[in-house]
């Protein structure tokens, strides 16, 4: 199969499993905002928050030195496998044993201290699942992550049913994350063993060589984390006044985070089918080859990113009513502002990638550490002034300031700066896009479903008149990366 049919089913797999499990995703969301309302899901919130510091710490960095280190010429793909499967394990185990203690030393309810010790599990298993994403990303076969991705969903959104029938409460919601995270780890497991030999390996001389590669990337995860993470965290904590209380807060502005994260996802699944591509390319010394795929990514990112954007400042309010139901109308203003620093994950997150092909992970520490640094201090300074909405701008700054570090360090050392032809084309296309919106409205047409499908139409369509897709294949986004 040649490489751009492989990266086109792969892309046309994951886009129609992205759609399906985004779907699920916003289901199980609005599931659990309506049953648990602000207070319940601030506690939910809170609880996978906390959790999210210990998991991300025991990444390493190996998820992404997975797809490097079996991407090289000759490489030995199960002991790589074998080594880095049993020193993920480790890793969770140990950082993610220390969240139920270190949780006893926050202010929290007891709930929330017991939902982390019970979600630890859930944690685990998706811990160990992203090693065998690197496989299957590096065999281009995502097709397997998908299918495990959407067994995980329809479990999750059948056990939020039931806890919702029964009325566990968030213990049975908790319990449901738990179990579908577990089902979607045997999955992988089983997928991936059709690939290589799954063994763990305790080669702690290659151990020491595995963290070699992955240190500067488990720092820059760790530094992200802070400044992407820490908003949330710190509005569960830091004492201010507040109308509805502190814990809805954080349920009200993890209502809008949770619909970010939802869009997120697909960068990060579409760079991570490029990556081993730019990798590929750039170890063979195909500087020519690495450019050309580095800008059909960005030309596909930027031609979602930009209407998202401007789209969510219509339509935001009825975005998050849809979604978390009324009680959360006012997550509609914090989706605006998000949104943008979705835009700069979006673009930055090739960049990013980028870095790591080309083995540069340790030149953009120092921009982790600068924006980490400074956006704790903002959270510091404007959580108490203006709660959620001082966080979600600090969060926009702490995107913008990383992408643009990313593509610094790729024009310095590859030479590539991305033409930016596509980036007028969508914002006229998005302009086209706008006025059917305007015109809908002026016309009282005001459901969310017929609105949002006439601009997305709207929006490709312009984009195919303005020529934003290639002339010789005109069929779709996925082919207008391939041109």
């Amino acid at each position: 199969m040649k490489l751009a049919t492989k990266i086109a089913y792969n892309t046309i797999i994951q886009v129609i499993s992205k759609f399906i499990a985004t779907g699920l995703g916003l289901i199980a969301l609005g599931l659990i905002t309506r049953y648990l309302g602000q207070d319940g899901f601030g506690q939910y919130t809170t609880i996978i928050t906390f959790l999210s510091f210990f998991g991300i710490i025991a990444d390493l960095g190996l998820t992404l030195v997975t797809v490097q280190m079996i991407s090289k010429p000759g490489a030995n793909e199960t002991k790589i496998i074998g080594n880095l499967l049993a020193l993920r394990l480790v890793s969770a185990v140990v950082f993610l044993g220390l969240a139920p203690l270190v949780v006893l030393f926050f202010p929290y309810e007891p709930a929330v201290k017991w939902g982390v010790a019970l979600v630890s599990f859930s944690f685990l298993f998706t811990a160990l699942n992203q090693i065998f994403v690197g496989l299957f990303q590096k065999n281009l076969r995502m097709d397997k992550v998908s299918i495990a991705e959407i067994i995980n969903r329809v479990i999750l959104v059948i056990g939020f049913f039931i806890t919702i029938k029964y009325n566990f409460g968030l213990t049975g919601i908790l319990v449901a994350t738990v179990i579908s995270n577990l089902v979607g780890f045997i999955f992988h497991y089983l997928f991936a063993k059709k690939f290589t030999r799954l063994k763990l390996q305790f080669d702690f001389k290659y151990w020491l060589k595995i963290i070699k590669n992955s240190w500067p990337l488990a720092i820059t995860i760790i530094l992200n984390l802070i400044y992407l993470k820490t908003d949330t965290l710190l509005l569960s904590v830091i004492k201010r006044p507040s109308e509805i209380g502190i814990i809805a807060e954080v349920g009200i502005y993890g209502a809008a985070y949770k619909v970010i994260d939802v869009l997120i996802t697909f960068p990060f699944m579409f760079a991570g089918i490029i990556l081993p591509i730019m990798t590929a390319k750039w170890a063979e010394g195909n500087k020519e080859k690495f450019n050309y795929v580095l800008q059909k990514s960005f030309n596909v990112m930027v031609i979602i990113a930009v209407p998202l954007v401007i789209g969510t400042q219509l339509l935001a309010n009825d975005i998050m009513v849809l979604v978390a139901g009324k009680n959360f109308a006012a997550s509609g203003p914090i989706l605006k502002i998000l949104i943008a620093a979705a835009a700069f994950i979006f673009l930055g997150s090739m960049f990013a990638h980028a870095i790591i092909a080309i083995n540069k992970q340790r030149q953009i520490i120092k921009a982790y550490v600068f924006t980490a640094i400074t956006s704790l201090i903002g959270y510091f300074i404007f959580i108490p002034k203006f709660s959620y909405f001082g966080a979600a701008w600090i969060t926009i700054y702490s995107e913008l300031a990383i992408a643009l570090a990313s593509l610094y360090l790729i024009k310095k050392f590859t030479g590539f700066f991305p033409s930016l032809t596509i980036f007028l084309k969508t914002i006229l296309a998005s302009l086209a896009m706008i006025g059917s919106i305007k015109f809908l409205y002026f016309m009282s047409v005001t459901g969310l479903a017929p609105v949002l499908t006439t601009a997305i139409i709207t929006y490709f369509i312009f984009l195919f008149i303005f020529k934003g897709q290639s002339k010789h294949k005109r069929v779709g986004l996925l082919y207008f990366f391939l041109a």
